[in-house]
């Protein structure tokens, strides 16, 4: 990879992977759009690590607080709202782990090739992207991420394994089904940050046992720049973002993802 590949699929990844617009799915298209080679799984796991980093290091307090209550919550069996916001955590992230592990060849193969790829991405960005639209507009309540109930987090858990399929977002599909479940902006959205930990966490330890195996060869000096670039560029939009939707909203995501997503079909249909 060249200088400013890294550079710009990093930017991209750290930009993207907290906003509502699909990193997996820039990732895949700034190739596309380029004629860059597919950077591949190795260096998506370089840059998903460096937004790992940024999340945990900007809810470091929160995480904090959630790991000691948790860890009382088990011996005492006494919860607080911190605990259950981690269990919540917890919980949420099963159905993707398991949907992970049942398609997992076919979103790394299928999903990923130029004639498939674009336009599942385009079907994605304009419909999930529409589903956000009517969540933030006519479903939003004022509940914070604290105040779930179990059933928000089977849906919201349930939602993110969609996710799986290029284009949706991780983020965007997570905080759509916090909307409808009647969840505010905010806490819609630190719940998916915090939700996106234990999903970066499984799916970089699985990439990184396929990349320890005798024989890989991986690029270690542009994973180390592609992780610490993507950790700066994701702990900026991170901050920035939470500031932006609680004085405008979703709107503004809702319609790039539309309209990208209906360039990619003029181009590649």
């Amino acid at each position: 990879m060249s200088l400013i590949e890294i550079f710009v699929l990093s930017i991209v990844q750290g930009l993207t992977e907290f906003l509502p617009i699909s990193s997996a799915g820039h990732l895949i298209l700034v190739p596309l759009l380029t004629a860059w080679e597919d950077q591949g799984l190795a260096f998506d796991l370089a840059v998903h690590a460096g937004s790992l980093a940024a999340v945990v290091l900007y809810f470091r307090k929160d995480i904090l607080l959630m790991t000691q209550d948790w860890t009382r919550s088990v011996i005492t069996r006494r919860q607080t709202d911190n605990s259950r916001l981690a269990w919540a955590v917890l919980w949420g992230t099963i159905p993707v782990g398991i949907a992970g592990l049942v398609f997992k060849d076919v979103v790394e193969t299928t999903m990923r090739t130029p004639e498939v790829g674009a336009i599942v991405i385009a079907c994605s960005l304009i419909g999930f992207g529409l589903l956000l639209g009517l969540a933030d507009w006519r479903f939003r309540g004022e509940r914070t991420e604290r105040q779930m109930r179990w059933t928000d987090v089977l849906v919201i858990g349930v939602a993110q394994a969609i996710a799986l399929i290029p284009g949706t977002s991780r983020s965007g599909i997570t905080m759509t089904a916090a909307l409808f479940m009647g969840l505010s902006r905010e806490a819609a959205a630190r719940f998916s940050f915090l939700l996106s930990i234990p999903v970066i966490v499984l799916a970089s330890g699985l990439q990184l046992i396929e990349l320890l195996q005798p024989g890989t060869d991986v690029d270690w000096w542009a994973m180390s720049l592609g992780a610490v670039l993507s950790g700066i560029s994701a702990y900026l939009c991170i901050h920035y973002f939470l500031v932006f939707i609680k004085r405008i909203g979703m709107q503004p995501f809702v319609a790039y993802r539309i309209i990208l997503g209906m360039v990619l079909l003029i181009i590649f249909l």
